[in-house]
């Protein structure tokens, strides 16, 4: 049998010079084992007939949300619903663009914005096209939402010119959606702590103390996480984005509010990813009423919260405790100082005063130092993809453990 025997794979294939590396794709999957059902738009028929992939992949090929097709009543729902993973390759601009959007005026558009499975993007276009502010704006929004970009390949593109924009080759992309499927269930039985989100200290019924941190990248984890098959309790400080599907969220404000939610849950864990942003001091005292404007200076004693991390550190037995240092400066000095002093497996460390890759940002650049003394870096990537890669190292983590 196959890496993917029983999955289920929608392909999109959308109106560019590219699309007839899909024929391989999606010829390279079904030999993987996969069920593949291929939804065409119309500008790709104009590149590739639908039956050339009919007769690679031994299924009807939709090509229009009105077609008379007899395995399902409802096309665009039916292939949403049935899919375990969708994959738009090529991807053009224009398909981003709609996708980003939410426009659902084909099918293709349509099976995207119903669909509940993962999505991959592949694009492919034009350099002055994929880099265009718009376009760079479009890919942001899918990867916030969780979509999954396989980045364009540099070269020789079809309008002549060389640089980014071409489609990888069809091995490649065929590589990405079997890893996909590898790691899917690596996480089974393991129950995972993950913190997310900046916490708020309150100085007065009005204002508080907090900090940058959305809490994307706890989200990203959380939701990877369940999505390989762990139980997830997600501990979040205050934060705009929705619970990941199949995860468990506690809502807190304070430190110290997730202070006592993660230790009431820590005895039964089998690991923490600390990702949240969480104050080292709260306001020694707080005002019953909104502190008003006077004359004089405004002068605020604050006082030490307590140290999750560290005391997650000092009661570990056999959990794997995965922690971040979120830095402006020496970040290598204080992310293996952290390490150390807090018993850490590992750490993530980034700086955050570098472009693209600190707070409100979909993307990152780290480096990951471990226990033993190695060290990864890691370029910039989608924070959704980064938590891929701590959950890889996590499942490595379990595996020495045993």
């Amino acid at each position: 049998m196959g890496t993917l025997a029983g999955r289920r794979i929608v392909l999109g294939v959308t109106g560019g010079i590219a699309a007839y590396k899909a024929v391989e794709i999606a010829s390279r999957l079904k030999k993987s084992g996969a069920e593949v059902h291929v939804v065409m738009t119309r500008a790709a028929a104009s590149f590739v007939a639908p039956l050339t992939f009919r007769e690679i992949t031994g299924r009807a090929v939709a090509t229009s949300m009105w077609a008379e097709v007899p395995a399902h009543h409802v096309e665009h729902i039916a292939l949403a619903e049935m899919a375990d993973l969708v994959l738009v390759a090529p991807a053009t601009a224009n398909f981003i663009a709609k996708a980003a959007a939410g426009i659902a005026d084909d099918l293709l558009t349509t099976t995207v914005l119903a669909t509940r499975a993962p999505l991959y993007i592949a694009p492919a276009m034009n350099t002055g096209m994929w880099e265009n502010p718009a376009t760079r704006e479009n890919v942001a929004r899918l990867r916030d939402r969780g979509a999954r970009i396989i980045p364009p390949a540099e070269g020789p593109l079809a309008c002549g010119t060389t640089g980014a924009g071409r489609l990888p080759e069809p091995e490649e992309i065929a590589a990405v959606i079997e890893r996909h499927f590898a790691s899917a269930e690596r996480l089974v039985g393991r129950r995972i702590i993950v913190t997310a989100g900046g916490t708020e200290e309150a100085l007065d019924p009005v204002r508080y103390l907090g900090n940058r941190s959305t809490g994307r990248m706890g989200y990203a984890v959380a939701a990877e996480a369940a999505r390989r098959g762990a139980e997830v309790i997600l501990i979040s400080a205050p934060t705009h984005f929705d619970t990941p599907a199949g995860v468990r969220r506690v809502n807190v404000r304070s430190a110290r509010e997730m202070y006592a939610a993660v230790m009431a849950e820590y005895e039964n864990a089998d690991a923490v990813v600390k990702a949240a942003a969480v104050a080292d001091y709260r306001p020694a005292e707080v005002a019953p009423q909104k502190i008003k404007k006077s004359d004089g200076e405004l002068t605020i004693t604050l006082t030490r919260n307590p140290d999750i991390l560290f005391e997650l550190g000092r009661k570990k037995t056999r959990q794997v405790l995965v922690g971040f240092a979120a830095e402006t400066e020496n970040v290598e000095t204080y992310a293996q100082g952290k390490l150390t002093k807090k018993n850490l497996d590992f750490i993530v460390a980034n700086n955050v005063a570098e472009k693209d890759a600190g707070f409100s940002v979909g993307t990152n650049r780290v480096k990951i130092f471990f226990k033993g003394g190695r060290v990864e870096e890691h370029p910039l990537m989608a924070k959704s993809e980064l938590a891929g890669i701590i959950l890889d190292r996590l499942a490595e983590a379990f595996k020495q453990k045993t």
